[in-house]
């Protein structure tokens, strides 16, 4: 079995179970469905933004956008430091602030419906180029929850 066929044979298990297939030169920047501003975004940002609409429809537009913004932009220099900044945001929710009837009110915006997994979008996209301060990596498959790239896949025949 090729490297080829198999990575198709994974995409194929998981489209089984509920994942929809991408194939990643289509949504790059310069694909035919392009996805993504350049090969260094690997958050897949308007896919993110509908999730979040989607799953927190009570709160106001500019609340969801800040909580967008926030995901997008750690501000968080140490790698481990902001890993763990967006593990937090990931599983209790991104804290936002907004006035509604004259006070401020705090509420966190969900990412993911913990609740509900049919309530989320799943991608397995393959060969999505990602250019890093040195090389560009390719890796075989990642798994996306919402624009979210949360699991990394390779392959090996």
């Amino acid at each position: 079995m090729t490297e080829d066929q198999l990575e198709q044979e994974t995409l194929a298990w998981l489209a089984d179970v509920g994942y929809t297939a991408v194939y990643g030169p289509d949504i790059a920047v310069d694909g035919n469905k392009p996805e993504r501003s350049n090969y260094v975004q690997v958050v897949l940002v308007q896919r993110l933004r509908d999730a979040i609409n989607r799953l927190n429809p009570l709160v106001p537009l500019v609340a969801r956008e800040d909580a967008l913004q926030q995901v997008l932009n750690l501000d968080t220099p140490v790698l481990l430091a902001a890993n763990r900044h967006f593990h937090r945001l990931l599983v209790n929710g991104v804290p936002v602030q907004y006035q509604q009837e004259g006070e401020t009110r705090g509420d966190f915006v969900r990412l993911i419906d913990f609740a509900d997994a049919t309530a989320n979008e799943w991608l397995a996209i393959n060969q999505f180029s990602i250019k890093g301060a040195k090389y560009t990596r390719r890796p075989d498959i990642i798994l996306f929850i919402n624009g979210l790239p949360l699991v990394l896949l390779g392959v090996d025949s």
